[in-house]
Formats: C-alpha cells, sequence, structure tokens
C-alpha cells in the first residue's frame, strides 16, 4: 500500500463516503441521484464503476451521439445522466467520482474549485495535473477526466471520470466522435487527445490500489469505510432504476427533437431514409427513397411507422406485418433496420 505523508491529506473539510457496490450504471446513476436528493446535509464523495456503458448527457440526442451497430454488437449499455456535457465511455479501466456539498449560486461553479481535490490527490501521486478550461482535468497536457455539474435544492453534484487504464480503442468505436474535436482516423485522434493517469505514474498501481488511495487521501484512514444505506433506501434506489434510468423513454425518449438520414447499397437496390423525430423519441414524418423493384404504393407502410418510438424493435414488429416484398422488393426488413440503426 503506497504510503501518503500526513501533510498531504486533503483534510479541508470531513468527508462522507459512500459506494454503490454496483457495476450497473443504470443503478450507479439512480443510486448518485439519489444521495444528492435525500443526504441534505456536509459534504459527500462517491467512487464508483460502470462496465462496458456510454453515458450520455442531459440534453443530447443519444442516437446521434452513438454507433448504434457497434453498441448493440458488444452490449455496450447506453444511459443518460442528469448532468450536461458530453457522452463519455465506461468501462473498468475508468475509476467514476461524484463530490456533493452546498453551493449558493450557480456562478460559483468553477470547476478549479470542485476539481481541487482529485487535482491535489494526482499531485500527490508526483503526476503533472491541473484543471483546465471548461470541464477537463490534465495530467502532462493529456485529458484524464471530464467532469459535468448538476444543482438541486442548493446541493452541487460534480462529478467525473478518472481514466486509469482505459480502452481508447473502445472509445473511438463506441462514440460517433465529433470531427471538431478529434481530426483524423477516430482511435488515434482519441489516443492523441486523452491519457491514462497510469501511464504517467512514478511508481506503478492496480486500480483497486488506485481508487483505495484516493479514498485514503480524500477521507483518512479512519473514515475509510462506506456509509451504508438501509434496506428502505436501496429498494427506493432499486425503484428509481426500473422506473427511470433503465427505460428507454429517459435513455432514449428524453432526446430533442431531430432528424436522422441514411443511405445504403444492399443487393436489392439502394435504400436512403430520412426521419423527423418529435421530441419524446416518436417519428413525426419518415420517407424512403431507392431504385428497389417495388410493386406496391409505400404510403401504407410509412403511415404505419409514424407515431412509433424511433427504436428498432417496434419498428421491425411493424414492418413484419406487411408482405415486405411488395414495398421494397429485394430489401429486407433487416436490410430497414440496418439502415435505420447502423
Amino acid at each position: 500500500m503506497l504510503p501518503i505523508p500526513s501533510h498531504l491529506f486533503y483534510n479541508d473539510y470531513i468527508m462522507k463516503y459512500f459506494e454503490t457496490g454496483s457495476l450497473d450504471p443504470t443503478y450507479n446513476l439512480a443510486f448518485e441521484e439519489y444521495i444528492l436528493r435525500h443526504h441534505t446535509e456536509g459534504e459527500i464523495l462517491m467512487l464508483w464503476q460502470n462496465d462496458n456503458a456510454i453515458i450520455i448527457g442531459l440534453n443530447q440526442n443519444t442516437e446521434a451521439e452513438i454507433n448504434r451497430g457497434f453498441v448493440d454488437q458488444h452490449h455496450i449499455s447506453v444511459v443518460r445522466r442528469i448532468t450536461g456535457g458530453g457522452a463519455v465511455y465506461h468501462d473498468l479501466g475508468n475509476l467514476n467520482y461524484s463530490f456533493i456539498t452546498d453551493i449558493d449560486k450557480a456562478e460559483q461553479v468553477v470547476i478549479s474549485k470542485f476539481a481541487e481535490p482529485i487535482v491535489k490527490a494526482l499531485l500527490s501521486l508526483g503526476l503533472d495535473a491541473e484543471a483546465s478550461g471548461r470541464n477537463d482535468i490534465l495530467v502532462s497536457g493529456r485529458k484524464v477526466s471530464g467532469t459535468a455539474q448538476r444543482i438541486l435544492n442548493g446541493r452541487i453534484l460534480f462529478h467525473g471520470t478518472l481514466l486509469f487504464d482505459s480502452n481508447a480503442d473502445v472509445v473511438a468505436n463506441a462514440l460517433n466522435v465529433d470531427a471538431d474535436k478529434f481530426k483524423g482516423k477516430a482511435s488515434r485522434s482519441v489516443k492523441s487527445r486523452i491519457g491514462d493517469i497510469r501511464d504517467f505514474l512514478r511508481e506503478d498501481m492496480t486500480l483497486p490500489e488506485f481508487k483505495d488511495y484516493i479514498i485514503r487521501f480524500l477521507v483518512g484512514d479512519s473514515n475509510q469505510n462506506a456509509i451504508p444505506l438501509s434496506a428502505s433506501e436501496i429498494a427506493e434506489i432499486e425503484n428509481l432504476r426500473d422506473e427511470k434510468y433503465s427505460t428507454w423513454e429517459w435513455n432514449y425518449g428524453t432526446s430533442p427533437k431531430f432528424t436522422y438520414s441514411n443511405k445504403r447499397r444492399f443487393d436489392g437496390g439502394s435504400l436512403e431514409a430520412r426521419v423527423d423525430v418529435e421530441k419524446g423519441g416518436l417519428i413525426k414524418d419518415i420517407v424512403f427513397y431507392g431504385d428497389f423493384l417495388a410493386t406496391t404504393d409505400m404510403a401504407e407502410i410509412t403511415n404505419s411507422l409514424k407515431g412509433l418510438p424511433f427504436r428498432r424493435d417496434p419498428i421491425i414488429d411493424t414492418l413484419s406485418q406487411f408482405r415486405i416484398q411488395n414495398y421494397f422488393g429485394g430489401i429486407t426488413t433487416e436490410d430497414i433496420a440496418a439502415l435505420l440503426f447502423k
């Protein structure tokens, strides 16, 4: 266990420490929201991990942020959080942290202030760490943490990821990378901008050892054990998970209205789709174009899809009720699904 000199402990205030005890992103985000809403006194720290998940910002269009085919193929969970900012990929090479404390005004949200405990912990490991820009923590100029905030009833939730030993190739393939942020090939661009904390350590440690160090640095040995929640609190968290964070309506349906378009060539011909999706994730209008050999007018198909959630299963179920070759020739239902959901 790497010792921490006593003068380096971050002891400006006493933190209460909670752990979720789970790798499930739907449970972890429900846990975090519950603590924010119901534990309304004192400074709180949470450390937690999600296994194989994309966490979407509060105001983002989910379908526009993810590589749908890769996400489905690799069984990656997609969950919306209650804070703003961009989509991030979580795996077991990441350690997530949450701070909750009192705040009087939104103008007091300054990253350098709320990131200070993490920055000091990294500095104590001999790393060249700093808070930078709108929401980043850097080590030797590489981004190792992105942060986001939410203010509720005079309390602020400030949370972020700590990239300890992450898989940049998965990040590049799971997310629809913003070309303004990452130039060139995605995997190499992501690697050039972000960094893993482990690569900068003077003395190597595992992620569990790093987590233990952060706990001891921020909370101290005497308060290292997490505060337990009651059975009734756990039940409320599970209910919040089931009714909010596990639902399509929260993770996809709350996306702002958007227009989706895509074009591909299949064995049965070319097919292009343009879809207008209302806020709430429902199809307002949908049109198909292409050189496929149809024998029946398309209106019956498109009218049946209007009002449906822009989701694979309900669309496939509806299309399966039709003799699809009459409308699309040699293009199959699975081809249409591949076009709409990449």
